[in-house]
């Protein structure tokens, strides 16, 4: 399965989402097919790290599309909710912020550690805390996907080459995602199938091949504000 693949039934996968989101009001069948789509965005972030040939510009255009995506976002939040969260490129920017920090702080010798494990262990454990810190920074802030987004990016990134300990912390994470919110506002047997289909998108994702396939790479950027800026006037 190639990145144009999975691109594809994100972008499809994320259309059911924010329709059911718009038309229904609240959790419904269109937000389980949604679920496909993030961890599948997040993947392509943790890839577009490893290959990517100008990570400078790779941040820029994020960061733009974060700029350009917020007010169309903030509007199509409002055909369904009054809350306010910020938008998923802002997500992904930040995710690939915790990698990059990441491997720059692993990299790092501490001058007052002569030993090179202790070194290692010690630069990982602080590369790790900053992740922690992003992610709360984009829990705290409203981020969409808040801190489980940022950690199933850094997690895809740090499991690249160990597909087991990838689906394991995975799955883990799902269950403490879901789990949280079912000890937050009580059981919901919702709760219970997003869990589900938000484990499901790591089928997709072992069984990338680690071919580009066709480049759609601004269709994906563009797709994100204008489907949501036509779904606030189909539904406002």
């Amino acid at each position: 399965m190639t990145s144009f693949v999975l691109k594809v039934i994100a972008m499809i996968s994320m259309l059911f989402d924010h329709f059911g989101d718009a038309c229904f009001k609240s959790i419904s069948w269109m937000n389980l097919i949604g679920r496909f789509a993030f961890p599948i965005f997040a993947f392509q972030i943790s890839e577009g790290y490893i290959h990517t040939k100008n990570l400078k510009k790779y941040f820029l255009r994020l960061l733009l599309f974060a700029l350009i995506s917020q007010i169309p976002f903030t509007l199509f939040l409002s055909t369904y909710t009054q809350g306010f969260a910020v938008n998923i490129f802002a997500t992904l920017f930040v995710g690939l912020f915790a990698i990059f920090t990441y491997d720059k702080i692993c990299s790092c010798k501490l001058h007052l550690i002569k030993n090179e494990k202790a070194n290692s262990y010690i630069s990982k454990i602080i590369g790790f805390l900053f992740v922690i810190l992003l992610g709360l920074f984009a829990e705290v802030c409203h981020f969409d996907y808040g801190f489980f987004g940022i950690a199933i990016i850094f997690l895809f990134y740090l499991f690249k080459n160990n597909k087991l300990a990838m689906v394991i912390s995975y799955i883990t994470l799902c269950i403490l995602k879901y789990g949280i919110q079912i000890i937050s506002y009580g059981f919901n047997v919702w709760y219970v199938f997003l869990a589900i289909f938000t484990i499901l998108p790591i089928i997709f994702i072992c069984l990338y091949n680690g071919k580009q396939g066709r480049k759609i790479k601004y269709l994906l950027y563009f797709f994100y504000p204008v489907h949501l800026v036509i779904l606030y006037f189909l539904f406002r």
